[in-house]
């Protein structure tokens, strides 16, 4: 459970899941001990009946299977104010860099305490983007590479949830070559949204 009493009614409520050492001001880090993604009760008892106004998630979808996926992205769209967002940033399963899919490949590289060890899925825009609609979402794609391996990439403010791993972020890019990248998405919740 979370501790958002700190937080007044009328200010927003943004959230990091899986925050590792992510501390960006105006952001609450969370941990999986505190809200796992997959406990709703979690979720009830940090927030009760105040809503959230935006969810920063990187490279935390890849650990979860497809249904758990499915599962988190409902929990999320559940408890986000109408117009709130979440930006999702997960490896990209079109980048077309041997060494890159090596490192996020589902098992990861190499000892099971590498990070990517635990990874259980690698997404493509097409194959997240689905599991997110099919709870609610709009989703937006921001950075991400097409099925031909072509990287896209939609100007977003790092204000509303800096993703290291990214184009303009990542130190393994400063040279101009695209060596670390993540497919990045903003998933709404529209504002018309019954839940």
């Amino acid at each position: 459970m979370i501790n958002i009493s700190h937080i007044k009614d009328k200010d927003p409520i943004k959230i990091i899941i899986g925050a590792s050492s992510q501390a960006y001001s105006g952001w609450i880090q969370t941990q999986k001990a505190q809200l796992d993604l997959l406990k709703k009760q979690d979720w009830e008892l940090s927030f009760k009946d105040r809503r959230i106004d935006a969810i920063l998630s990187e490279h935390v979808w890849e650990h979860l299977t497809e249904d758990e996926g499915r599962i988190a992205a409902e929990i999320c769209y559940d408890f986000l104010k109408p117009n709130g967002y979440l930006r999702c940033a997960v490896p990209d399963g079109y980048f077309l860099n041997e060494a890159y899919q090596n490192l996020v490949k589902i098992g990861g590289p190499g000892p099971k305490e590498h990070p990517a060890a635990s990874h259980k899925i690698v997404y493509n825009y097409q194959s997240l983007t689905e599991i997110f609609e099919s709870v609610g979402f709009e989703v937006s794609l921001l950075e991400y590479c097409d099925q031909y391996g072509v990287f896209h990439f939609e100007e977003w403010n790092p204000e509303e949830g800096f993703i290291y791993r990214s184009k303009r972020f990542d130190h393994r890019n400063k040279t101009g070559e695209l060596k670390m990248i993540s497919l990045i998405i903003d998933a709404k919740k529209p504002h018309l949204a019954n839940k």
